[in-house]
């Protein structure tokens, strides 16, 4: 029997709450619409779809003691997740709340996230933490961990590969102090402009130049429905994505696609291998209306049959 990759991730796992207006949004208006509540977080989501390509998964993330950090700890059972998450009984579990138009693109989102940014730093040093890394193959975080706990994370890492997801424009600069300790990043085209300090009007060619400069050795660009950029040791490449039958909701593609992405390196496949299989679970992820999206072996399969083969830039 083949031995499932252990993989540790650490960052949010928290409630994410989707709004989306039924018909034309209107600004600094009342908009009709339906909400809808469930468990995500960056890393969470994205170890979620890891655990479903065959990674054994464990999670390490903070929560208070509100009915909602209840929901959030279920969620993580129902996953299959080892939970070695710290509680915090006085305090608000973390949200996100996403504000969707009727064609299931963000309009805006808001992050109440004020516990990771408290309490990280010292849970990444306790003993518990060190003895989790020892014991996995793979780290993956997220930027919602302050720098300070990132730098410790990746000192605790030792020479095992250690994945980053961005989360935002303005988190995404948390990466700095770590990008040389980094097997890959993923983020999506205006967190990679952050990052490289470039305007909109870079090209594809000076993103991937400026992350480089910026100290990172492999990344993952996303561009919407535009083509997925990629660069190692080995050359930079795109890999166009297929083109959803329909787009329920987007704002977990991103996640879907590291987390797939990641369980496909950890098996051995190159990044452009394992770039399409991240494409073909976002692709899944975009026309389900969960974060997460319940692949089967078959499902899968024919999703990734769609995806493109990786295109060498020069």
């Amino acid at each position: 029997m083949v031995k499932s990759p252990k993989l540790l991730a650490v960052g949010g796992a928290h409630i994410d709450r989707r709004g989306q207006v039924s018909g034309a949004y209107v600004a600094a208006a009342s908009n009709p619409g339906t909400m809808r509540e469930d468990v995500g977080g960056g890393v969470f989501n994205a170890l979620r779809s890891a655990v479903r390509r065959g990674v054994a998964g464990s999670l390490l993330s903070v929560r208070g003691g509100d009915a909602a950090a209840e929901t959030v700890s279920r969620a993580i059972a129902d996953a299959g997740i080892a939970d070695l998450s710290a509680v915090f009984l006085d305090r608000t579990t973390p949200s996100y709340t996403a504000l969707i138009d009727r064609d299931g693109e963000l309009i805006v989102g808001f992050a109440d996230m004020a516990l990771y940014d408290l309490a990280f730093p010292k849970q990444i040093r306790r003993s518990k933490v060190r003895e989790a890394v020892a014991g996995v193959d793979a780290i993956l975080c997220d930027a919602n961990l302050p720098s300070a706990a990132l730098e410790r994370l990746a000192l605790l890492a030792a020479g095992k590969p250690v994945f980053a997801i961005a989360i935002s424009p303005a988190k995404i600069v948390r990466l700095k102090p770590v990008l040389r300790s980094l097997a890959v990043a993923f983020m999506n085209r205006r967190e990679g402009l952050v990052l490289a300090g470039l305007d909109d009007a870079a090209s594809e060619r000076d993103i991937l130049a400026g992350l480089k400069r910026a100290g990172l050795g492999s990344a993952v660009v996303t561009a919407g429905g535009g083509g997925v950029l990629g660069f190692d040791p080995n050359g930079i490449f795109s890999i166009m994505p297929p083109v959803p039958r329909k787009v329920v909701d987007v704002t977990g593609a991103g996640d879907a696609l590291a987390g797939t992405t990641v369980a496909a390196l950890l098996r051995g496949i190159s990044l452009r291998g394992a770039l399409r299989e991240g494409i073909a679970a976002a692709t899944m992820a975009i026309e389900s209306a969960t974060a997460v999206p319940d692949f089967t072996p078959a499902s899968f399969a024919d999703a990734l049959a769609l995806v493109s083969d990786a295109r060498e830039m020069a």
